[in-house]
């Protein structure tokens, strides 16, 4: 596999499938079933979920709500799907833990970045919920932080289209696909890979974005697989590639997490 450990950042929009809102459990076991092909390979998957099929915190000020409530009610949305998907994922026996950026005792465990990283080494998929647990901050941002945190090779953005375009290809049929562009040309473009925030945090820290097409069976295995898929933001070669990753035989990181509790 081209990559060791992936962050897989879903949006909440697409489990809605041909719905209005809510989970469309068809969607949901596609993505799960792809998650499941991708780690039986032995590559460590991470995942963030939006919550933009149950309720987006942006939208509070619309209905009268104070922004910052509104922002947590989106991150509990997000709870909601990442249980979903753990759900899914387990139907199909894949070894799952839940860390939520708030603390929800009863259905997540807190997130813990050690501990997060021990799951991943033992071959479990990690779903981030609740965003970073602040307001203000999309799931973007969260799929930045945490990929950044638990060292990640890459950030896989699937979304509905197969890429990025000059301009947005369900509304310009003119506009055309790149295959690789830098961070620096994605700025100076204007083009709307993710929020500001979370943009920045990929390029201060040198970490790729892959945006692909998440909705078409198969394609998160072949891009895995290396072939050529979506578009590739990355430096353009300006600076060394992402640290490699900690050997799960030899991690640092083992002693200081052995001693910890696990959810069971």
């Amino acid at each position: 596999m081209k990559y060791n450990r992936i962050l897989l950042k879903l949006s909440g929009e697409a489990l809605m499938g041909q719905q209005q809102y809510g989970i469309d459990a068809e969607r949901l076991m596609q993505y799960a079933s792809e998650i499941k092909a991708v780690a039986a390979t032995g590559v460590q998957v991470a995942v963030v979920i939006g919550g933009g099929n149950i309720y987006r915190g942006v939208e509070a000020e619309a209905f009268g709500l104070d922004r910052v409530q509104g922002d947590y009610m989106g991150m509990l949305a997000t709870v909601i799907n990442s249980m979903a998907l753990q759900s899914a994922l387990e139907k199909l026996e894949v070894s799952t833990r839940l860390l939520s950026g708030l603390t929800i005792q009863r259905v997540c465990e807190p997130y813990i970045r050690r501990r997060a990283v021990r799951h991943l080494e033992k071959g479990r998929v990690v779903i981030f919920g609740a965003g970073i647990g602040s307001p203000y901050f999309t799931t973007d941002s969260a799929a930045s932080l945490r990929a950044i945190e638990i060292e990640a090779d890459v950030v896989l953005k699937g979304t509905r289209v197969d890429g990025i375009y000059t301009a947005d290809p369900e509304k310009d049929p003119t506009a055309t696909r790149f295959d690789q562009i830098t961070f620096d040309e994605v700025l100076s473009k204007n083009l709307n890979v993710m929020d500001m925030t979370a943009f920045t945090l990929c390029k201060e820290n040198n970490l790729p974005i892959i945006v692909f097409d998440m909705n078409t069976q198969g394609n998160l295995e072949r891009l895995l697989n290396g072939e050529a898929m979506g578009t590739l933001v990355n430096d353009g070669g300006k600076r060394d590639g992402r640290k490699p990753l900690l050997d799960p035989k030899k991690s640092l990181l083992q002693p200081l997490v052995g001693n910890q509790p696990e959810q069971a």
